[in-house]
Protein backbone atom coordinates (compact mmCIF):
# COMPACT_ATOMS: atom_id res chain seq x y z
CA UNK A 1 0.00 0.00 0.00
CA UNK A 2 1.65 3.69 -1.00
CA UNK A 3 1.39 5.73 2.05
CA UNK A 4 1.50 9.39 1.87
CA UNK A 5 4.74 11.52 2.72
CA UNK A 6 3.74 13.75 5.15
CA UNK A 7 7.38 15.66 5.59
CA UNK A 8 8.21 16.96 2.53
CA UNK A 9 11.92 18.51 2.33
CA UNK A 10 13.01 21.35 0.02
CA UNK A 11 16.70 22.48 -0.88
CA UNK A 12 17.06 22.17 3.14
CA UNK A 13 20.85 24.17 3.52
CA UNK A 14 22.14 24.69 7.39
CA UNK A 15 25.00 27.27 7.99
CA UNK A 16 27.13 27.29 11.68
CA UNK A 17 28.48 30.73 10.91
CA UNK A 18 30.35 30.22 7.24
CA UNK A 19 30.37 26.55 7.45
CA UNK A 20 27.56 24.70 5.28
CA UNK A 21 26.57 21.72 7.45
CA UNK A 22 23.92 20.36 5.23
CA UNK A 23 23.88 20.89 1.51
CA UNK A 24 20.59 21.24 -0.51
CA UNK A 25 18.55 18.95 0.49
CA UNK A 26 15.75 17.71 -0.94
CA UNK A 27 13.56 14.45 -0.72
CA UNK A 28 9.73 13.26 1.28
CA UNK A 29 9.56 11.21 4.10
CA UNK A 30 6.81 8.71 4.18
CA UNK A 31 3.59 8.36 6.43
CA UNK A 32 3.85 5.48 9.55
CA UNK A 33 7.30 4.09 8.51
CA UNK A 34 10.62 3.92 10.20
CA UNK A 35 13.16 5.97 8.36
CA UNK A 36 16.56 5.36 9.27
CA UNK A 37 19.18 7.95 8.73
CA UNK A 38 22.66 6.51 7.87
CA UNK A 39 26.29 7.49 7.48
CA UNK A 40 29.65 8.34 9.37
CA UNK A 41 30.14 10.65 12.47
CA UNK A 42 30.05 14.21 11.22
CA UNK A 43 28.07 14.03 7.91
CA UNK A 44 25.20 16.34 9.41
CA UNK A 45 22.32 13.04 10.41
CA UNK A 46 21.77 14.50 13.93
CA UNK A 47 21.84 18.16 12.18
CA UNK A 48 19.01 17.17 10.21
CA UNK A 49 16.80 15.77 12.91
CA UNK A 50 17.40 18.78 14.58
CA UNK A 51 15.96 20.64 11.82
CA UNK A 52 12.79 18.32 12.02
CA UNK A 53 11.71 19.59 15.19
CA UNK A 54 13.70 23.58 14.86
CA UNK A 55 15.63 22.94 17.84
CA UNK A 56 18.63 23.15 15.26
CA UNK A 57 18.21 27.26 16.12
CA UNK A 58 19.21 26.83 19.82
CA UNK A 59 22.52 26.60 18.41
CA UNK A 60 24.06 30.18 18.36
CA UNK A 61 24.87 31.49 15.17
CA UNK A 62 22.58 28.47 13.14
CA UNK A 63 20.97 30.08 9.64
CA UNK A 64 18.24 27.43 7.97
CA UNK A 65 17.18 28.14 4.51
CA UNK A 66 14.98 25.81 2.48
CA UNK A 67 11.39 24.68 3.57
CA UNK A 68 10.46 21.59 5.77
CA UNK A 69 6.92 20.95 5.31
CA UNK A 70 4.55 19.03 7.49
CA UNK A 71 1.23 18.38 6.48
CA UNK A 72 1.68 20.77 3.62
CA UNK A 73 2.58 23.45 6.22
CA UNK A 74 5.97 24.61 6.04
CA UNK A 75 7.86 24.79 9.85
CA UNK A 76 10.05 27.73 8.58
CA UNK A 77 7.45 30.44 8.19
CA UNK A 78 7.40 32.90 10.43
CA UNK A 79 4.15 32.78 11.39
CA UNK A 80 4.38 29.19 12.14
CA UNK A 81 4.34 28.82 16.36
CA UNK A 82 7.57 27.00 17.04
CA UNK A 83 6.08 25.23 20.17
CA UNK A 84 3.23 23.74 18.04
CA UNK A 85 5.72 22.32 15.79
CA UNK A 86 8.19 20.73 18.56
CA UNK A 87 4.90 19.53 20.45
CA UNK A 88 4.19 17.40 17.14
CA UNK A 89 7.95 16.09 17.32
CA UNK A 90 8.60 13.73 19.96
CA UNK A 91 12.59 13.96 20.40
CA UNK A 92 14.69 10.45 22.00
CA UNK A 93 18.11 11.41 22.92
CA UNK A 94 21.07 9.52 23.34
CA UNK A 95 21.26 9.81 26.41
CA UNK A 96 17.72 9.58 28.54
CA UNK A 97 17.01 12.95 30.70
CA UNK A 98 14.35 11.91 32.83
CA UNK A 99 12.74 14.86 34.79
CA UNK A 100 13.40 14.79 38.29
CA UNK A 101 10.62 13.93 39.57
CA UNK A 102 8.41 11.08 40.07
CA UNK A 103 7.70 8.28 37.27
CA UNK A 104 4.12 9.03 37.21
CA UNK A 105 5.36 12.91 37.23
CA UNK A 106 7.30 12.31 34.16
CA UNK A 107 4.82 10.99 32.09
CA UNK A 108 2.12 13.24 33.89
CA UNK A 109 4.41 15.96 33.12
CA UNK A 110 3.19 17.10 29.33
CA UNK A 111 -0.50 16.71 29.90
CA UNK A 112 -0.58 18.60 32.47
CA UNK A 113 1.26 21.45 30.99
CA UNK A 114 -1.52 21.48 27.92
CA UNK A 115 -4.22 21.69 30.86
CA UNK A 116 -5.05 18.05 31.89
CA UNK A 117 -6.14 17.75 36.15
CA UNK A 118 -8.38 15.36 36.16
CA UNK A 119 -6.68 12.63 38.01
CA UNK A 120 -8.45 9.45 36.69
CA UNK A 121 -7.64 11.17 33.30
CA UNK A 122 -4.12 11.36 33.84
CA UNK A 123 -4.08 7.98 35.84
CA UNK A 124 -5.42 6.62 31.96
CA UNK A 125 -2.56 8.30 30.09
CA UNK A 126 0.27 7.25 32.19
CA UNK A 127 -0.68 3.84 32.40
CA UNK A 128 -1.30 3.64 28.78
CA UNK A 129 2.01 5.57 27.62
CA UNK A 130 3.61 3.18 29.88
CA UNK A 131 2.30 0.53 28.37
CA UNK A 132 3.17 1.76 25.15
CA UNK A 133 7.00 2.02 25.93
CA UNK A 134 7.21 -1.46 27.27
CA UNK A 135 7.56 -0.34 30.80
CA UNK A 136 4.12 -0.54 32.73
CA UNK A 137 4.66 -3.75 34.13
CA UNK A 138 8.17 -3.31 35.43
CA UNK A 139 7.43 0.12 37.35
CA UNK A 140 3.34 -0.22 37.75
CA UNK A 141 4.38 -0.82 41.81
CA UNK A 142 6.20 2.33 42.16
CA UNK A 143 5.01 4.93 40.22
CA UNK A 144 5.81 7.29 43.24
CA UNK A 145 9.52 6.33 42.98
CA UNK A 146 12.16 9.05 41.40
CA UNK A 147 12.12 8.08 38.11
CA UNK A 148 16.39 8.29 38.30
CA UNK A 149 16.39 5.31 40.63
CA UNK A 150 15.31 3.12 37.69
CA UNK A 151 17.96 1.14 34.93
CA UNK A 152 19.43 3.68 31.96
CA UNK A 153 17.51 1.26 29.63
CA UNK A 154 14.01 2.15 31.52
CA UNK A 155 14.92 5.62 31.89
CA UNK A 156 14.98 5.27 28.24
CA UNK A 157 11.80 3.90 28.15
CA UNK A 158 10.45 6.74 30.48
CA UNK A 159 11.78 9.02 28.12
CA UNK A 160 9.77 7.61 25.09
CA UNK A 161 6.22 6.91 27.09
CA UNK A 162 6.73 10.93 28.42
CA UNK A 163 6.86 12.09 24.51
CA UNK A 164 4.60 10.22 23.71
CA UNK A 165 2.09 11.66 26.65
CA UNK A 166 1.81 14.68 24.46
CA UNK A 167 0.41 13.08 21.40
CA UNK A 168 3.08 13.60 18.39
CA UNK A 169 2.91 12.88 15.54
CA UNK A 170 6.46 11.96 14.69
CA UNK A 171 9.21 10.68 17.19
CA UNK A 172 12.59 11.26 16.28
CA UNK A 173 15.27 9.37 17.89
CA UNK A 174 18.67 10.28 18.14
CA UNK A 175 21.28 7.24 18.40
CA UNK A 176 18.43 6.55 21.14
CA UNK A 177 20.58 2.95 21.57
CA UNK A 178 23.53 3.86 21.78
CA UNK A 179 23.99 4.58 25.94
CA UNK A 180 22.11 1.01 26.42
CA UNK A 181 22.83 -2.69 26.80
CA UNK A 182 21.74 -5.07 24.47
CA UNK A 183 18.71 -6.29 26.14
CA UNK A 184 17.56 -2.71 26.68
CA UNK A 185 18.11 -1.67 22.91
CA UNK A 186 16.23 -4.86 21.97
CA UNK A 187 13.04 -3.44 24.15
CA UNK A 188 13.31 -0.02 22.60
CA UNK A 189 13.58 -1.34 18.82
CA UNK A 190 10.49 -3.37 19.68
CA UNK A 191 8.98 -0.52 20.99
CA UNK A 192 9.84 1.08 17.86
CA UNK A 193 7.80 -1.97 16.05
CA UNK A 194 4.75 -1.50 17.77
CA UNK A 195 4.71 1.85 17.13
CA UNK A 196 5.23 2.88 13.56
CA UNK A 197 1.31 1.90 12.79
CA UNK A 198 0.52 5.23 14.64
CA UNK A 199 4.04 7.29 13.92
CA UNK A 200 6.35 8.18 11.90
CA UNK A 201 9.38 7.29 13.42
CA UNK A 202 12.64 8.78 12.16
CA UNK A 203 15.56 7.26 14.02
CA UNK A 204 19.58 8.44 13.63
CA UNK A 205 21.79 5.53 13.35
CA UNK A 206 25.66 4.47 13.09
CA UNK A 207 24.93 1.43 13.62
CA UNK A 208 24.06 -0.41 10.12
CA UNK A 209 22.80 -3.86 11.81
CA UNK A 210 20.02 -1.08 13.38
CA UNK A 211 19.09 -0.02 10.74
CA UNK A 212 18.77 -3.38 8.96
CA UNK A 213 16.52 -4.39 11.48
CA UNK A 214 14.04 -1.44 11.69
CA UNK A 215 14.04 0.62 8.96
CA UNK A 216 11.73 0.11 6.35
CA UNK A 217 13.16 2.98 4.65
CA UNK A 218 16.37 4.56 4.72
CA UNK A 219 18.56 7.85 3.46
CA UNK A 220 22.22 7.88 3.31
CA UNK A 221 24.23 10.75 4.17
CA UNK A 222 27.70 12.00 3.62
CA UNK A 223 29.60 15.09 4.48
CA UNK A 224 26.10 17.19 4.74
CA UNK A 225 24.34 15.57 1.59
CA UNK A 226 22.05 13.19 1.06
CA UNK A 227 23.92 10.64 -1.43
CA UNK A 228 20.55 8.42 -1.62
CA UNK A 229 17.44 7.50 -0.03
CA UNK A 230 14.59 4.51 -0.67
CA UNK A 231 13.13 1.88 0.55
CA UNK A 232 15.33 -0.28 2.87
CA UNK A 233 15.44 -3.45 1.36
CA UNK A 234 16.76 -2.00 -1.98
CA UNK A 235 18.79 0.45 -0.20
CA UNK A 236 20.87 -2.34 1.95
CA UNK A 237 20.52 -4.97 -0.30
CA UNK A 238 21.33 -3.20 -4.01
CA UNK A 239 22.32 0.42 -3.40
CA UNK A 240 22.55 2.71 -6.55
CA UNK A 241 24.77 5.37 -5.19
CA UNK A 242 28.96 4.18 -5.50
CA UNK A 243 29.70 5.67 -2.29
CA UNK A 244 26.42 4.50 -0.73
CA UNK A 245 27.82 0.86 -1.90
CA UNK A 246 31.66 1.98 -0.51
CA UNK A 247 29.70 2.91 2.73
CA UNK A 248 27.58 -0.38 3.13
CA UNK A 249 30.79 -2.40 2.58
CA UNK A 250 33.09 -0.52 5.21
CA UNK A 251 35.07 0.78 2.43
CA UNK A 252 34.66 4.67 3.75
CA UNK A 253 33.67 5.73 7.24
Amino acid sequence: MNRKGHIRVEDLNVYYGRQRSLCDIQFEIPDRQIIAIIGPSGCGKTTFLKCLNRMVELVEGVRVSGKVLVDGENIYDPKVEITRVRRKMGLLSQTPRPLPMSIYDNIAYGPRIHGIRDREKLDEIVEFRLRQAGLWDEVKDRLDSPASKISIGQQQRLCLARGLAVEPDIILADEPTSALDPMSSRRIEECFGELKKDYTTIIVTHILRQARRLADYAAFFYCGQLIEHGPAQQMFEDPKEQMTREYMKGVIS
